[in-house]
């Protein structure tokens, strides 16, 4: 099953990390990365730009666009990756390895995705769930 694994922290924290600082977490992080890579597991990964950097439709009587992010949170989602696992507990462990190689504190959101179009990821193609 495929697995998003969602990223958050607060972007002051990771936005005042020293270049020396970032490039060590990057470093440790691209570790986890490609050991999804070589087992086959490794779907999509993002990291996203600031929360100033996002716009918002906001759906209701009148569909309205706001810059900026919807809600003022202490976390924000920095980026995301798609993993194929086994199990909830084999993404519970992926997303463990990433809180290792990510310092500081945070969270990660492990959410099951709906397969609604065949896809790759590594060597594997799968179809949709009929």
């Amino acid at each position: 099953m495929l697995y998003a694994i969602l990223c958050y922290n607060s972007e002051d924290a990771v936005g005042s990390w020293s270049k020396e600082y970032h490039d060590e977490t990057m470093t440790r992080l691209h570790a986890v990365n490609d050991k999804l890579a070589r087992q086959g597991r490794l779907g999509p990964v993002a990291r996203l730009l600031p929360t100033t950097a996002a716009t918002t439709l906001r759906k209701g009587r009148e569909t309205l666009v706001i810059d900026g992010p919807f809600a003022e949170t202490k976390e924000q989602l920095l980026g995301f990756y798609i993993v194929e696992c086994s199990s909830l507990d084999a993404a519970i462990e992926t997303a463990k390895e990433l809180a290792v190689a990510n310092p500081g504190t945070g969270s990660y959101e492990i959410r099951p995705v709906a397969e609604l179009h065949e896809h790759t990821i590594g060597r594997h193609q799968r179809k949709p769930a009929a």
